[in-house]
């Protein structure tokens, strides 16, 4: 197999597998607030945005330290032990215990850490500058399709529902274990990559590639990449590009927690106001994938740079927000278990509601998509500190997100997307536009 096959065989291995993981997570994420919403009468008193707050609060932290465990213990088993913490957490569902989901929300924390840096790591290995935009892309398309299944199952499974009785939370949560289960073997087929470089040149990639069995060596690693971290937070074009990540994180938190527990609470949806969450979760992955899929096909022909996909995601973005804002009601996040009756500036349409499911996910994957192609541009030969600071400041703003969902009304949730949005989209185009000229000036800016 040559090396260009090799590496693309690796990227869609990586995308598959975090698509049987995700396609168990994201469901998890979408149907916890609903599910625990039910179960607030029996012994079980725990919030799903709690525990995603504390979830992406331990995640951002443990960004910190997981480019030193990235390089110790290798990104392939870093992303296998962290898949074992993803199923754990899904399976605390079939028989929940308040103390047990709320422990598993910190291991899950930190163990998501260590699987998107080592993702990232693994991404930028098996690419260069000429298909960094085309890995990207087919990546998170088929990352983004876990959206379809479980969404799927939900939306027949749960139509007509009023209530969800223990015997539907049992099969869901035990089919959704076995699910995540499986993505977390197949990391196991990514075929490692050789040493490229010539004796005597490093850079991080090798740092974490290497192969060095003393403790020594090891321990050296793992400073080496928290220094380069630390060194990484305060370059100029991390700064800018944090406002950009920041956005993505409260965005994140809206689609993947809010929304769906919004139309979930809306009583003039009728009895299909349960399955719509599923229905919801699917159109969302329609958007992600299609800009996936888009986004990464037209990347190497793409000659007026990222620029012009970030500025199609916030005004899809802002069009829906704009939408959500005239169709859902304002206490639609924080409503009790019985929904809300109220009515925002029109009649709620479910037509509309999961149009916007599609807008959101199509505004993600434009911000997305450019982010991953852009941070593996720019930090090629630093790929696991980047790929950490990225994550560390998405989650620690998807965890403030979550935390302001138990209280906020939906008005206010929408403002600030709107506004760190607005900002978020300035400081990535003057990265991009650097990032241009200063490739022009190498002569070496052939493909985005």
């Amino acid at each position: 197999m040559s090396p260009e096959s090799k590496n693309l065989f690796n990227i869609l291995i990586l995308g598959v597998s975090f698509m049987f993981i995700f396609t168990a997570f994201q469901t998890c994420g979408n149907i916890a607030q609903t599910v625990i919403t039910n179960l607030n009468n029996t012994e079980f008193h725990g919030s799903g945005y709690t525990s995603m707050s504390i979830i992406y609060g331990v995640f951002s932290a443990s960004n910190l330290i997981s480019p030193s465990v990235v390089a110790v213990v290798g990104p392939q088993l870093s992303m296998v032990i962290s898949g074992v913490f993803y199923s754990l957490y899904i399976a605390v569902f079939i028989q929940p215990s308040t103390w047990a989901f709320y422990t598993v929300s910190v291991f899950i924390g930190i163990a998501a850490a260590v699987l998107w840096t080592a993702q990232g790591n693994c991404l930028t290995v098996n690419s260069d500058e000429n298909s960094i935009g085309r890995n990207s892309g087919i990546f998170w398309a088929l990352l983004q399709s876990s959206l379809f299944f479980g969404n799927l199952y939900i939306y027949f499974a749960w139509q007509g529902k009023t209530h969800i009785s223990e015997s539907d939370r049992r099969t869901v949560f035990i089919a959704l274990t076995v699910i995540s289960l499986v993505g977390t073997v197949l990391l196991f087929l990514i075929r490692k990559q050789e040493d490229t470089k010539t004796p005597g040149e490093e850079d991080s990639t090798n740092e974490l590639q290497g192969d060095s069995s003393s403790f020594q060596s090891k321990i050296a690693r793992a400073v080496a990449a928290f220094k380069k971290s630390i060194k990484l937070s305060f370059t100029k074009e991390i700064l800018l590009l944090s406002v950009t990540t920041a956005y993505t994180g409260l965005e994140l938190t809206f689609f993947t927690g809010v929304y769906g527990t919004c139309i979930g609470a809306v009583n003039r949806f009728g009895n299909e106001e349960k399955s719509l969450i599923g229905l919801s979760g699917i159109f969302i992955g329609v958007g992600e994938v299609l800009g996936g899929g888009i986004f990464g096909l037209v990347s190497k022909k793409n000659r007026f740079g990222r620029n012009p996909v970030v500025m199609l995601g916030i005004i899809v973005h802002f069009i829906a927000f704009y939408l959500i804002f005239f169709n859902v009601p304002n206490d639609a996040p924080i409503a009790p278990m019985e929904g809300t009756d109220d009515i925002a500036y029109m009649i709620p349409s479910k037509e509309v509601a999961i149009l916007c499911s599609f807008l959101l996910g199509l505004g993600d994957s434009c911000f997305n998509t450019q982010l991953l192609s852009i941070l593996g541009f720019l930090y090629s030969e630093d790929s696991a500190p980047a790929f950490a600071i990225f994550k560390f400041v998405q989650s620690i703003c998807a965890a403030v997100a979550y935390f302001y969902s138990n209280y906020f009304l939906l008005q206010w949730q929408l403002l600030i997307m709107v506004v760190v949005g607005f900002f978020g989209t300035i400081t990535f185009f003057v990265v991009e536009w650097e990032a241009a000229a200063f490739v022009a000036r190498s002569s070496d800016y052939s493909s985005i």
